[in-house]
């Protein structure tokens, strides 16, 4: 086959694995899910791969990671899809425990990991909320500055909880000026 930079959903036929789909693209190789064989890693300059309905043609190398990579940093910024925030390692596997001061009342016991998966859902969608604020076509710019203070200071109440963050710069930042918390 001659043509070495076929795209992902081209079809083609392997003369020893039979029909297939390529569904990675890398510098020399395809990868390719077989109907009978499933997915193998082969050379593009296979003599044995020949090319049935071609899709995406590129002259670029593309490979499928830069693209998702891509694609999650749009719909984080915009879709406001989670990142990913690690635990700090010294809370993994631990529990937090509410104790009431009625010690005949059993006491609540959290897994940290759920606890802090809670607070990180919270902080986004405190961004959220920021987002649709500063972004709001009626909103005065004086009732989005009222609105965004009684944001940061829900941030700053949350500061509390920045020792259960592996990494500083994902932490809560409340109004460094206000003594308030």
């Amino acid at each position: 086959m001659n043509q070495l930079n076929l795209g992902i959903g081209t079809r083609l036929q392997h003369t020893r694995f039979g029909p297939g789909v390529i569904v990675g693209v890398k510098y020399a190789t395809y990868l390719i899910s077989f109907i009978n064989a499933g997915i193998k890693e082969i050379d593009k300059a296979d003599e044995q791969l020949d090319e049935i309905i071609a899709e995406n043609v590129s002259e670029e190398i593309e490979t499928h990671s830069e693209v998702e990579k891509s694609l999650l940093k749009i719909l984080q910024l915009w879709g406001g899809i989670t990142e990913k925030v690690p635990l700090g390692d010294k809370w993994i596997g631990g529990t937090v425990l509410i104790q009431p001061a009625d010690k005949t009342l059993k006491p609540k016991e959290i897994p940290v990991d759920d606890f802090f998966h809670k607070i990180v859902m919270l902080r986004d969608r405190l961004r959220v909320l920021e987002q649709n604020i500063n972004s709001h076509k009626t909103l005065t710019d004086e009732d989005k500055v009222n609105l965004q203070q009684y944001i940061t200071r829900c941030y700053g109440s949350l500061t509390t909880f920045n020792v259960l963050f592996k990494n500083k710069e994902q932490c809560f930042v409340g109004d460094k000026s206000s003594k308030e918390d």
